[in-house]
């Protein structure tokens, strides 16, 4: 009878542990799923919870809520667990590292482009990545690829692709021109050196394209890497200076050259090759082009008096050199708060920002840009546009009060975005296709 009645203490004492631990449990995991659900409504008030490019879409009938997904994103609060279940939480805010994508361990989610509602342009290509116009090809950016490992895949598997036809004899100079020198235009200038092919690399601005745009301490996420005819890369956290180093490391090993400042302005077609044109006059022609350039091909200009001068720059490079200005930042994405941050250790930035509040930004520069506004460095200027650019002078408008004034300004950056080059595409007969919910990565 005694040993009967310790089992019955020991069962029951384990029964009501294991009871207290489901408890526990449960109710951490109610309270987790309370709280992304508030983060959820509040991303719907400020306009983050819609994707605008690429973001993961969930398969919740295969998601097994072991949370990997939500704890691979570097850059925090884009997924949460609701009911055991991940779903998106700031989708806007994904720029497309694809962390979650090999995270999840029964394939549960899908990378896409666009949504039901929002569509987004992209050129039309086949799996070999060749548009409708037969010879030219696409990859990176451009064709909604935007994470640097997939990027720098796609332009070796372009490249790959053009040399199985390289053997064919033509009349250009050369058997492919690359246009664009970001991760997609270097991984394919390197695979064409590796397939022997005759590549002219014409880069609009310098080695590195887009990420050489970037303040120099913006921090890039990305993963192992294959570059080719370099071998296998390991970046999980690297500064642009870092990862330009990289890219010219490789160029140089192999004797590549990029042709800088030659942005394409005409592509066209002649007999069995292209002739392609640049913006200072030269004429190059290739049996082949691969297009890899950025989606926001040109800086948007503001239109405004005064904005050709040489104090008004639409990049920041070389920040730390800069002190003792009076500097006005236009914008309210990540590029123009991250440049105004980092300009503000030396100098008096006012940030000016047509809307009257920031959204759409990360996290991390969401919360630098209030703790530094407490403090007034930058001075920040919602409502605010530019009217004018005077030699020593800005002048700026407030939309609310209608009130203008001039003040003293040594420099000037925008940040406006940039104009997708659809027309340029159009113009070389390649199609645009909105992409409404597209997947661009599937298992």
């Amino acid at each position: 009878m005694e040993q009967l009645l310790e089992s019955i203490i020991i069962y029951g004492t384990a029964f009501l542990l294991c009871g207290l631990v489901i408890f526990l449990y449960v109710r951490k995991q109610r309270r987790n799923s309370g709280i992304v659900r508030e983060k959820i409504e509040k991303a719907k008030l400020e306009g983050l919870y819609e994707p605008v490019s690429l973001h993961p879409v969930i398969d919740v009938n295969s998601c097994i809520r072991t949370g990997a997904c939500v704890a691979a994103c570097p850059e925090k609060d884009i997924l949460g667990i609701v009911n055991g279940k991940a779903t998106t939480v700031n989708a806007s805010r994904c720029i497309g590292h694809g962390a979650c994508f090999h995270a999840c361990p029964t394939q549960a989610i899908t990378l896409c482009i666009g949504t039901e509602k929002r569509g987004v342009e992209l050129p039309h290509v086949n799996q070999t990545f060749e548009t409708n116009v037969p010879g030219i090809f696409i990859a990176g950016e451009l064709g909604g690829m935007g994470l640097i490992k997939n990027a720098v895949e796609q332009g070796r598997q372009a490249v790959d692709n053009i040399a199985r036809t390289a053997g064919v004899h033509h009349q250009a100079d050369y058997d492919l021109i690359v246009v664009g020198a970001g991760p997609a235009g270097i991984s394919a200038s390197l695979t064409a050196k590796k397939n022997r092919l005759k590549c002219l690399t014409l880069e609009q601005d310098t080695l590195g394209g887009t990420i050489y745009t970037f303040p120099r301490s913006k921090i890039i996420m990305t993963s192992a890497m294959e570059l080719p005819l370099y071998g296998k890369v390991k970046l999980f956290e690297t500064s642009k200076t870092e990862l330009l180093n990289l890219w010219q490391d490789a160029l140089s090993k192999n004797s590549i050259e990029i042709k800088e400042n030659s942005k394409v302005d005409e592509i066209l077609r002649k007999d069995d090759y292209f002739e392609v044109k640049t913006l200072n006059g030269e004429i190059h022609t290739a049996k082949s082009i691969l297009l890899a350039i950025g989606r926001r091909g040109t800086p948007r200009k503001l239109d405004v008096a005064g904005e050709m001068q040489e104090k008004v720059a639409y990049r920041l490079l070389e920040p730390e050199e800069i002190s003792g200005k009076e500097i006005v930042v236009v914008g309210g994405g990540d590029s123009a708060i991250e440049s105004a941050l980092l300009l503000s250790d030396k100098n008096h930035v006012i940030l000016a920002y047509r809307g009257n509040a920031f959204s759409r930004i990360k996290p991390r520069n969401n919360e630098r840009i209030v703790k530094a506004a407490q403090e007034g460095k930058p001075e920040i200027r919602f409502n605010t546009t530019v009217t004018e650019i005077g030699k020593t002078d800005i002048t700026l408008l407030n939309s609310d009060t209608g009130e203008a004034v001039t003040i003293p300004n040594d420099l000037v950056y925008i940040f406006a975005g940039g104009e997708l080059p659809t027309q340029f595409l159009m113009k070389a007969g390649i199609q645009i296709t909105k992409k409404f919910g597209d997947a661009i990565l599937k298992h």
